[in-house]
């Protein structure tokens, strides 16, 4: 006893120091990786003063990228969270067969490469693909159009919504839908005064991590895009093209937007931790 207590006191005095030591590098982490890039983004987008970030932002492209992201995300996320609450539910309150099956396809888009979830789009639905030649005949044009680059934007963001509500409706379990099926309540009842009042905040979250990818989203969507300037470029497209053309400002401006709107959903994402922990 007597060899072991000093290796013990000595391991104890030097836990403050090796917590210290790695906040530090966690931190040192995040201001290379994440707050540094982050400044360098607002510095350029404003290098040249208001008057230039102001023309950069207020372009038509940029205006027509920035609508078309918005009406993206918006799709996006209305759908998956229809999607979401509805696989969750099926998933946690009901056994079938193939439910495990269906888990695992939710969890796809994490698999695949958003490059590779774009072209497969491509061959479906492009004017050589599988259904697209129909699909002209009729004069419904998915590829090089808003319907593709939501299609392509509703898989990369697929999986939040659900994967955010599944361990939160199998930790609550069935019993408070079977107790208000005993007293009478219909499944809508059961459904909309006590599943989704439990799974409010979890649902909000989903939300907010689906959003988040779908304005940000790429890969996916430049594949289906087309890159028409004020027709199918979202705003990182848009910053691409700005880039590449040396438009520095005008592409750190749009860039900044981008960014803000990332750290608008952090702080919602950061409220609603607070307010579902309550």
């Amino acid at each position: 006893m007597s060899l072991l207590s000093p290796r013990r006191a000595h391991a104890v005095a030097e836990a403050p120091a090796v917590r210290f030591l790695l906040l530090g590098l966690a931190l040192a982490a995040v201001a290379l990786f994440l707050l540094l890039p982050l400044g360098v983004v607002f510095a350029e987008a404003f290098a040249r003063g208001w008057a230039a970030f102001a023309e950069g932002v207020a372009d038509p492209d940029a205006r027509a990228a920035i609508r078309l992201t918005l009406l993206v995300a918006a799709i996006s996320v209305s759908v998956n969270l229809v999607f979401g609450v509805a696989a969750a539910w099926a998933v946690t309150k009901f056994d079938f067969p193939g439910k495990s099956v269906l888990v695992t396809l939710i969890d796809l888009p994490f698999s695949v490469s958003p490059v590779i979830a774009g072209l497969i789009y491509v061959l479906l639905f492009g004017a050589h693909g599988l259904i697209g030649p129909w699909l002209i005949a009729h004069g419904v044009e998915v590829i090089f159009a808003v319907p593709g680059i939501v299609l392509a934007t509703m898989f990369v963001t697929l999986p939040f919504v659900a994967r955010e509500l599944i361990p939160t409706m199998e930790m609550l379990g069935r019993g408070d839908e079977e107790a208000a099926r005993t007293l009478g309540a219909s499944g809508w009842q059961i459904f909309f005064r006590v599943t989704l009042p439990n799974v409010k905040w979890a649902a909000l979250y989903g939300v907010l991590l689906c959003n988040a990818r779908a304005m940000g989203e790429f890969g996916a969507v430049s594949v289906v895009s087309g890159h028409l300037r004020g027709l199918t470029n979202t705003m990182p497209l848009h910053i691409e093209i700005l880039y590449n053309e040396y438009n520095f400002v005008a592409a750190f401006a749009v860039a900044s937007l981008l960014a803000l709107m990332a750290l608008v959903t952090l702080a919602l994402k950061s409220g609603l931790e607070a307010l579902g922990g309550k």
